[in-house]
């Protein structure tokens, strides 16, 4: 689905904007006088598949989450883009990267000489995009960002863990929680766990009379991993190691913000707004898989295969949303139409958005079977990363590498040449047997639509790099 229209009183950049027909459909309208419902989202930092228990964690269990999933909707095959940058942008524009030019993580970096040019991206958020942040003010709510923001480099509106306060209103976001160090909550404590859940707490406490909206994006559990001290001696004493995979400080750290959603849905009830807010649980790419197991999935943070783009996602509203386990594939793009279906369906003229409301879905509805896409064309070898792009239909996932890639599983051996792989996630969900050549029709068929979907987006394949250099084809200047 896509949906056109135009920011009031601003031509929105090109770079957001594209030829388009206005499609009407039925996330625009919302029922006269239905009841709006307060929304916390809840963004987790590098949050694994399966590190919460009710997607299989088998190392500890995580209660208040999996209560959330269990009076609520448990999405068990919702997508990100493979890190942070990208999917933060896809939420708040609505967005595939292609389109809004963000599918890398801030602030720039490159490999000179590896065997492709990736194509240029954007830094910074533009002031001028339209926001998820604008659209629920635009539709009476008063709205927060608390805690991590990545969209913009230092010497612009914000940074890696903050925007600034003097920039929040160019973005759609009536507060933003005070931080005075750029690099507060990277280096010690608990990830800002508390203070963030405190800030959201207070914030719901001042704003219970008014509809509100909180984007909760938390530091945790992106690395360094943190933890307070009690809860790491708990998992060293139960005989977890200090250090490697699934490690007592990880699992202390799952632990700790589990502890926060139980505090977050018991202030809620204690303030009388738990029947009238819409709780949402999601993280911005899989886990970092030398610090926790990703299995059964292949890979993760930065990957194209499943570990790398499946996360966890939960949507809850109490007597509203009936509890479920839905299975159908959803995209961080949805998010914005989804939450314009509930708000209210106002939206400003001549925005784009890719995504498709859930709302049928959580009503208990179906979807017809779409197409999935992921725009990738960048480097980053420490997650395995090459230029490429990806498409899911039905059960098929197609993995295009343009013109090089990296063996993961073999020392991070690097092939200077092209690749194309297909798998069957219903039978194959860890991505083990590559069918390419088994389904040569299915194959093209996809690869064609994925280059026919890249191009409608306004981008390509990448360039061949003049500079090319086998032997340093991986190295970044510093």
């Amino acid at each position: 689905m896509q949906i056109e229209a135009k920011k009031t009183g601003i031509i929105v950049s090109s770079l957001f904007t594209a030829s388009v027909a206005l499609t009407c459909c039925s996330c625009i309208a919302a029922p006269v006088e239905e009841i709006k419902p307060n929304v916390l989202l809840i963004l987790m930092d590098d949050l694994g598949w399966s590190s919460v228990s009710c997607l299989g964690n088998p190392y500890m269990k995580t209660p208040h989450i999996d209560a959330l999933a269990e009076n609520g909707v448990l999405f068990t095959q919702a997508y990100a883009t493979p890190q942070c940058t990208p999917t933060r942008a896809s939420l708040l524009t609505g967005q595939h990267t292609a389109r809004n030019k963000m599918w890398h993580v801030v602030p720039y970096y490159n490999y000179p000489y590896a065997r492709l040019l990736e194509p240029d991206y954007l830094e910074n958020l533009p002031r001028e995009a339209y926001t998820l942040g604008e659209m629920m003010k635009d539709n009476g709510y008063t709205t927060a960002l608390l805690g991590k923001w990545h969209l913009s480099t230092y010497e612009n509106d914000g940074y890696y863990t903050y925007l600034r306060d003097s920039a929040k209103h160019h973005y759609g976001f009536d507060y933003v929680n005070p931080v005075a160090d750029p690099t507060e909550y990277q280096s010690y404590g608990d990830k800002g766990v508390e203070f963030l859940t405190e800030e959201a707490i207070r914030f719901m406490r001042e704003k219970r009379d008014t509809s509100f909206f909180i984007y909760l994006s938390h530091h945790t559990i992106h690395g360094p991993v943190l933890a307070p001290d009690s809860l790491i001696r708990k998992y060293i004493d139960l005989g977890y190691p200090e250090k490697g995979q699934n490690n007592a400080t990880y699992l202390a750290a799952i632990n700790h913000f589990d502890n926060s959603v139980g505090r977050l849905t018991k202030a809620l009830k204690e303030l009388g707004l738990d029947k009238n807010t819409m709780v949402i649980f999601y993280s911005d790419n899989g886990g970092v898989d030398k610090e926790f197991e990703q299995a059964p999935l292949r890979h993760g943070k930065g990957s194209p295969y499943e570990g790398g783009i499946r996360v966890p996602l939960i949507v809850s509203w109490p007597e509203t949303i009936e509890s479920s386990k839905i299975n159908e594939s959803v995209h961080v793009i949805d998010f914005f139409p989804t939450l314009l279906d509930y708000a209210g369906g106002n939206l400003a003229e001549n925005i784009i958005l890719d995504g498709k409301s859930l709302r049928p879905l959580l009503d208990g509805d179906t979807f017809e079977q779409r197409e999935l896409f992921w725009y990738l064309p960048l480097y980053d070898p420490q997650w395995g990363a090459s230029p490429g792009a990806v498409m899911r239909i039905g059960n098929y996932k197609l993995i295009w590498f343009f013109g090089d890639y990296i063996e993961k599983e073999n020392n991070f051996n690097y092939i200077p040449k092209g690749r194309t792989e297909l798998y069957d996630l219903a039978l194959d969900l860890s991505e083990t047997k590559d069918i390419s050549e088994q389904f040569p029709e299915k194959t093209l068929q996809m690869k064609s639509r994925l280059y026919e979907w890249i191009t409608e987006m306004g981008q390509d394949t990448c360039n061949m790099n003049p500079d090319f250099d086998a032997s340093r084809a991986l190295y970044r200047p510093r």
